[in-house]
């Protein structure tokens, strides 16, 4: 409604309106019949209508792995995604004796698939609708703090609201700063396997050292499947589910594109920040992303030393190593792509034009007032930022985060069900449970010290007026400045603690709050003496939160319809909802001198290839691109198989293992990553160096047939030229 009101005043006022660019824009699907004309233009072939079906073709294949986008391959509920989304499931099935992250996962028959790592689940769209009267009607009379808790209630009540019906999982979601809300009704597989994941050393060939860069020859891909109950419900783990029915799934093209040929991608980004003010723009690329990037890098140094290569600890800590190298160049990319197109200064300017339009017409003069408090509330919440950083991170340890949790939880259970906490609502205790399961493999006391004292490092060396006293002295750090006390003070928290079993941590979420606070443990009277101090720090955020929510509807009403105007379609920021982005195959000069060419080959593999990780292709692959053994998988115009390409489109993280089509509605790739010059795109759009990476099919395939011998995967999947 919000986009048809806009384009209608612009057409009036004679503007002639087109989309932001064939590449910009992560549009939700029931704006595309609006760009419509310029779909078609770019190369669709399927009717832009039917993309807004959120449970018919192709929209119904793409599902969320709550974190990861994929999609149906197969009516047998086969899914694919990328290696990097499926390798913690990979991390958690593996050992040092029986590492599957360096030799690869092949479930030759279904029966031999592995259950995903616990908390795993597949979310299958089913309904979609609008409850926006309902979620703000009456609001804008209430305080912040009133407002942010009706808010918070009617989300809760529609949601229980929708998962009456057993197995689903809702979620209402909010777009254009608080101005619309959508309920999402989905399908929750919580049996999810592990079917196919190709070794390491073509996964996630060239680590670290390839990652967000270009030429890229990363094979990043893996197989699950959905499980449930023989009656097509909903189920957890259990030998008697049965593969989920796929209504629809995705053909998987072996002839794929060329240079210059439409691609979309459909899947669920994350997060974006296009709409942020300057004032938290000024502080993320001022202070947050520089002290966060260094930190970073710290911490990937702490448990490389304390968990070294080829131990058992190692493979535990495997995923959020990943994880963080991923997140430390994110950041370095972001700093130096807001530097290169000067970021706080086109956020300024932005400001400032916006001002100026506002003040042009006395009809607008409303939207000034509210503009003025966001951006004095976007400079609040930047100094809130900055003066719980270091206490944030002093309070990582693993076992004071579960502690914390279970106290939290014992506290939330004295409400009624409907109006605890989100994350602690019986909707949320399978969550719960498997995420205290899955810390087994994911913890190990020696190198959570080594976290700890890092952090806690960073802590100690801030001034005393930003140091919190009750931490202080619950944790014995009153008078401490010298990170060398640290070792004396920690080591009685991992000698006399319980919560590294499993039994005990599961134990503790039926425990009342009388049995916590008489336990004896470090960690719990840790947490307890840190509660009405965080809770306080709770109550602030959400009385920034009531105020932005009054406040951000009237400046991006503002924002939105000064865009329509010069001829813009805008989209809401991401949000973790299915979006759908478009462009072509094509390759990029981000800087003078530098050329990107659209596609990788497997020739390039062998040129990278050192035999030393993370450039360790396996030589039965070695060995077929040597002997040109390129199958029915060639593209003639680049003279082999190819292995990567690039796009223009328009994605962010969260998109990683959403379906690359083409103007058929064919799977032709997986996005996996952006280049680095691109990663600034979460703040600021820029044509010339947006560019998203993709593995292709025609790899993929020919590593599951040459290389990996998945015939019984390929012999599943609808294979087309």
């Amino acid at each position: 409604m919000r986009n048809k009101v806009f384009l209608m005043a612009a057409l009036m006022a004679g503007v002639a309106v087109q989309p932001l660019a064939a590449k910009e824009g992560m549009f939700t699907p029931e704006q595309l019949p609006e760009i419509a004309d310029d779909l078609k233009e770019t190369g669709l072939e399927l009717d832009p209508e039917a993309l807004t079906d959120l449970t018919g073709f192709p929209m119904g294949a793409v599902v969320s792995l709550g974190g990861c986008s994929a999609s149906f391959v197969s009516p047998q509920g086969l899914v694919v995604t990328n290696h990097h989304c499926a390798r913690g499931s990979v991390q958690y099935n593996s050992t040092a004796e029986n590492n599957y992250l360096e030799n690869g996962f092949l479930a030759k028959t279904m029966g031999a698939e592995l259950p995903a790592a616990p908390g795993s689940r597949i979310y299958v769209t089913t309904d979609f609708s609008d409850v926006t009267q309902r979620m703000r009607e009456g609001t804008d009379a209430m305080t912040p703090n009133e407002r942010y808790d009706a808010i918070d209630q009617r989300a809760k009540d529609i949601t229980a609201e929708c998962e009456q019906e057993a197995g689903y999982r809702c979620r209402v979601a909010s777009y254009y700063g608080g101005d619309e809300y959508k309920l999402i009704k989905q399908l929750e597989v919580k049996d999810v396997r592990l079917v196919y994941a190709p070794a390491d050393s073509i996964g996630k060939y060239g680590g670290d050292v390839d990652n967000w860069m270009w030429p890229r020859h990363t094979g990043d891909f893996s197989f699950y499947r959905a499980y449930v109950a023989p009656d097509g419900s909903s189920a957890e783990y259990s030998e008697d589910n049965v593969p989920y029915k796929a209504e629809h799934f995705l053909k998987v093209s072996k002839s794929g594109l060329d240079e210059g040929d439409f691609v979309m991608v459909a899947g669920y980004p994350g997060s974006t920040s296009r709409y942020a003010m300057l004032a938290e723009v000024e502080n993320t690329f001022g202070w947050e992303y520089p002290t966060f990037q260094k930190l970073l890098t710290d911490w990937i140094g702490t448990i490389e030393a304390a968990a070294p290569e080829g131990s058992d600890a190692r493979v535990k800590y495997e995923a959020r190593l990943a994880g963080l190298n991923n997140y430390e160049k994110n950041l370095r990319g972001q700093i130096e792509g807001a530097r290169r197109v000067g970021l706080i200064e086109r956020r300024r300017e932005r400001e400032a034009a916006l001002a100026a339009w506002i003040a042009a017409d006395p009809s607008r003069a409303a939207y000034g007032p509210a503009i003025e408090d966001l951006a004095e509330l976007s400079q609040e919440n930047a100094t809130a930022a900055r003066t719980s950083f270091w206490y944030g991170n002093a309070t990582r340890a693993q076992l004071l985060s579960v502690a914390q949790r279970l106290y939290r939880l014992a506290k939330e259970r004295e409400k009624p069900n409907a109006q605890r906490e989100s994350g602690y609502q019986e909707r949320d205790m399978a969550f719960f449970r498997q995420g205290l399961q899955a810390l087994d493999r994911r913890y190990d006391a020696s190198v959570d010290k080594a976290e700890w004292e890092l952090f806690l490092s960073g802590y100690l060396a801030q001034p005393q007026a930003e140091r919190v006293a009750v931490f202080d002295n619950a944790l014995g750090l009153t008078g401490v400045d010298d990170a060398r006390q640290l070792d004396a003070i920690l080591d009685p928290y991992y000698a006399n603690t319980s919560l590294d079993e499993t039994e005990t941590r599961l134990a503790l979420m039926d425990a009342s709050v009388a049995d916590l606070e008489a336990s004896n443990d470090p960690f719990m009277k840790l947490a307890i003496a840190l509660y009405d101090y965080e809770r306080g720090l709770e109550d602030e955020a959400e009385e920034r939160a009531g105020r932005a929510l009054a406040l951000r509807p009237a400046y991006m009403e503002a924002i939105t319809q000064w865009q329509s105007e010069q001829g813009m379609l805008p989209y809401p920021d991401a949000n973790s909802t299915l979006r759908i982005t478009y462009g072509n195959v094509m390759g990029g000069s981000p800087f003078d001198g530098m050329e990107y060419l659209p596609f990788t080959t497997l020739e390039g593999i062998t040129q990278k290839d050192t035999g030393i990780d993370p450039f360790n292709a396996p030589a039965r692959e070695l060995a077929l691109i040597e002997a040109k053994d390129y199958g029915q998988y060639k593209l003639d115009s680049i003279g082999s198989v190819p292995v990567n390409f690039l796009s223009d489109l328009d994605v962010t993280g969260g998109n990683s293992g959403s379906a690359t089509l083409n103007a058929k509605g064919e799977l032709v790739g997986l996005l996996f990553d952006g280049t680095f010059e691109s990663v600034n795109s979460d703040w600021d759009f820029d044509p010339r160096t947006t560019r998203s990476i993709h593995v292709d099919t025609r790899y993929m395939l020919w590593v599951m047939e040459k290389v990996d011998g998945a015939q019984n995967l390929i012999a599943e999947m609808d294979i087309v030229d």
